[in-house]
C-alpha cells in the first residue's frame, strides 16, 4: 500500500494569500468609488500577531467599507473551539483572517459581507497538526434584481465546484441557517455561502477551495 504524501498546513502561504486578498479588495473598492482612499493602520497584537484595519468612509459610492486583516497568536484555545473539539483544550493556536463589510451610499447597490479565516492549533510533540478553514460571503440588497442574485449564486457555485459538486448546496444551506432572522422568519438578504471547520481532502485541497471562494467574492461583488 502506498503511503500518502505528507500534506502539512502551510501557515506562511495562508498569511501571504490573505495579505494579498486584503490589498486586492481594497484596490477594487477604491477603483469603484473613484474618489476616497482607504485609511490604513497596523496595530501589533498583545502576545504576538498584528491587526491591519483598512477603512474607507464618505465616498460618492460607498458610505463606509471596512476590510480587516488579523493574525492572532493565542496561549490557549478559545472556548468556542474546544466545545466542538474538547481534545484541543489548553493548546496554543494561531488564527489568521480577513473580514469585511461594505455599505454603499446608493440604495440600488447591495450591502455585502465576507470573512475568510484559518485556524491552526499548537501541536504537542508527535501529534498530528489540527487545522481548519472557514469562510463565506453574503449579500443584502435593498432593491432586488434577479440578474444580480443569479450572478451572485452562480459565482459561488463555480467557486465551490473547484473542490466538489456537493459543496455549494451544503454551504448555501449553512449560510441560510447561519444568517436566519428568527423574528422575521426569513434569511438575511439573498444569502451566499458559509462554512467552518473545513479540512476535507487534506491541506492542499482545502486551501485551494478556500482560495477559490475568497477570490469569488471579488468576482461576484466587484
Amino acid at each position: 500500500m502506498t503511503k500518502a504524501a505528507p500534506d502539512p498546513p502551510d501557515l506562511p502561504a495562508v498569511d501571504r494569500f490573505l495579505t494579498d486578498l486584503q490589498e486586492r479588495i481594497c484596490a477594487r473598492l477604491e477603483a469603484l468609488d473613484g474618489s476616497v482612499r482607504f485609511r490604513r493602520e497596523e496595530i501589533p497584537r498583545p502576545g504576538g500577531g498584528v491587526s491591519r484595519p483598512c477603512v474607507l468612509e464618505d465616498g460618492p459610492v460607498f458610505e463606509k467599507a471596512a476590510v480587516h486583516f488579523t493574525h492572532t497568536l493565542g496561549r490557549e484555545m478559545p472556548a468556542a473551539a474546544t466545545t466542538r473539539r474538547p481534545e484541543l483544550a489548553g493548546r496554543t493556536y494561531e488564527a489568521i483572517s480577513v473580514s469585511l463589510i461594505v455599505h454603499p451610499r446608493n440604495p440600488y447597490v447591495p450591502t455585502s459581507h465576507a470573512n475568510f479565516r484559518f485556524f491552526l492549533a499548537g501541536d504537542p510533540e508527535g501529534a498530528e497538526p489540527v487545522w481548519w478553514f472557514g469562510g463565506g460571503f453574503d449579500c443584502t440588497p435593498y432593491y432586488g434584481f434577479r440578474e444580480d442574485a443569479i450572478l451572485w449564486h452562480r459565482t459561488a457555485r463555480a467557486a465551490c465546484e473547484v473542490h466538489s459538486a456537493d459543496l455549494y448546496p451544503r454551504f448555501k444551506k449553512q449560510c441560510d441557517d447561519y444568517f436566519h432572522l428568527p423574528h422575521r422568519g426569513e434569511q438575511r438578504g439573498i444569502g451566499g455561502i458559509f462554512y467552518d471547520d473545513f479540512d476535507e481532502g487534506g491541506f492542499s485541497a482545502a486551501f485551494r477551495l478556500w482560495r477559490s471562494t475568497a477570490n469569488a467574492y471579488l468576482d461576484a461583488y466587484g
